[in-house]
């Protein structure tokens, strides 16, 4: 080969990884990590609030679970208002996320405006002016989300305390019906007409609701945690008898239990802990619709349980309703052969699971002698210590010492199923908080 032509092929590679290179450079600066939703604003915004303010670890503080399509919203949803959800962070920390689930929706949700801030009390509509952080997604003030998707907001600074109210709110202008929503939240949330996304003031918010509409989750960038628990369940974990607006489900109780005894110097994982429950949720049966309402467990665990930030462990305490629902009589090995393919999907993903005994529930109405014949048998196989990796034993600390096949009265809401709030706290009480040690190292 002579000087001029090797001079001549080496300009060429030059200029090939030039080229190379900046079709690299462009593809990678194109891409903007938006798995997720349709923006519709992308004007710049240089809000100092919407960077996370220091290094932390991202945890669960509030979760709940997409139930279904909410009723009389099929067609126009809540186009024209706009929704302001109460949700409770059990963990504080720097920065925050939201997100917003369209699971049941049959058409695009259109979010012009949405915005998180905290609770000026309890009670009320009204935010701490200060803490009016806007929301964005990928930098824009506008989403779409897809029928059947959901979207998880930037992160805005924002100091959120533990056991603090958080208020979440959104607009959407147009119909976008049905609303995806959490029926039994046990909080009132507010609803106002016309776009009133960042007023503080709460006037506006003349209409109230027990629901959750869209949001599913309250995520925060925290010093006080290092891992997220989530609780799994039915109606029991869900806290449908519990006192509204007062945080009184086992989860909540079981977070400020454990807060408490680090604070005291326990030497335990810090760890956060949501609520994944819904109530008459089942193990082996959905219900009906394409998505299903209240799909089973075996579907929803990846979703609810699997998918939190920083999971470390699964407490679940799911099969009464198996047992209660079914129009025959249920199969105690299918529901724990069930139970344990939760267990075996949580391994996979190296988290420890905690399971929990089914607590009786004579005088109920679905009540029978067969039906609790077979709440004994899943309880056997769950006490002998081969479904789960460690056991919590509700049914033994909560039975009537007299009658233990019912609920001892004072723990009891009433109707022989749920318990009162003494119950719920009764369940925080007997968790043995050492169990929750040894979590898994999954990192979302």
């Amino acid at each position: 080969m002579t000087k001029r032509r090797g001079y001549v092929l080496m300009t060429a590679l030059i200029a090939l990884v030039v080229a190379i290179s900046a079709v690299i450079y462009l593809t990678v600066g194109a891409d903007d990590g938006t798995a997720r939703g349709t923006l519709t604003d992308d004007r710049p915004h240089h809000d100092s609030s919407a960077a996370p303010a220091s290094t932390g670890t991202w945890v669960g503080s509030w979760a709940t679970a997409p139930v279904g399509g909410e009723p009389g919203t099929e067609t126009e949803g809540l186009a024209g208002h706009s929704v302001r959800n109460v949700v409770h962070a059990n963990t504080g920390g720097t920065s925050a996320r939201i997100t917003l689930s369209n699971l049941y929706g049959q058409s695009p949700l259109t979010l012009t405006h949405a915005s998180v801030a905290l609770s000026a009390g309890n009670g009320t509509a009204a935010a701490d002016p200060a803490s009016m952080r806007r929301l964005t997604f990928n930098g824009a003030t506008g989403v779409v989300v897809p029928p059947g998707d959901q979207i998880t907001s930037d992160a805005v600074r924002l100091a959120v305390p533990h056991d603090s109210d958080v208020l979440v709110t959104t607009y959407s202008p147009t119909p976008s019906g049905p609303v995806t929503y959490h029926p039994h939240a046990r909080q009132i949330s507010y609803v106002a007409t016309g776009d009133h996304t960042e007023d503080a003031t709460g006037t506006p918010y003349t209409a109230q609701t027990p629901y959750w509409r869209y949001v599913t989750a309250l995520d925060v960038l925290s010093n006080e945690a290092e891992g997220t628990v989530v609780a799994f369940g039915d109606s029991i974990t869900d806290g449908i008898t519990s006192t509204t607006d007062a945080d009184h489900r086992w989860p909540d109780l079981l977070s400020d239990r454990l807060r408490t005894a680090l604070e005291s110097g326990g030497r335990l994982p810090r760890y956060s802990i949501v609520n994944e429950g819904i109530s008459a949720n089942q193990v082996l049966a959905s219900g009906l619709g394409r998505p299903p309402e209240n799909q089973r467990g075996l579907d929803r665990f990846a979703r609810d349980a699997l998918s939190r930030p920083n999971t470390k462990v699964v407490v679940i305490d799911l099969g009464v309703n198996d047992i209660l629902r079914n129009p025959g009589l249920a199969d105690p090995d299918r529901i724990v052969a069930g139970l344990r393919t939760l267990v075996a999907q949580a391994h996979a993903h190296g988290l420890k699971v905690v399971g929990a005994t089914l607590m009786p529930f004579r005088g109920h109405r679905g009540c029978t002698g067969t039906r609790e014949a077979v709440r004994q048998q899943i309880n056997a196989q769950i006490r002998t210590g081969t479904v789960y990796d460690a056991v919590v034993d509700f049914d033994k600390a909560l039975r009537d010492p007299y009658d233990p096949r019912r609920l001892r009265p004072d723990y009891d809401s009433g109707d022989h199923l749920h318990p009162s709030d003494r119950g719920f706290a009764r369940m925080a009480e007997v968790f043995d908080l050492r169990s929750l040690e040894g979590g898994g190292q999954t990192e979302l």
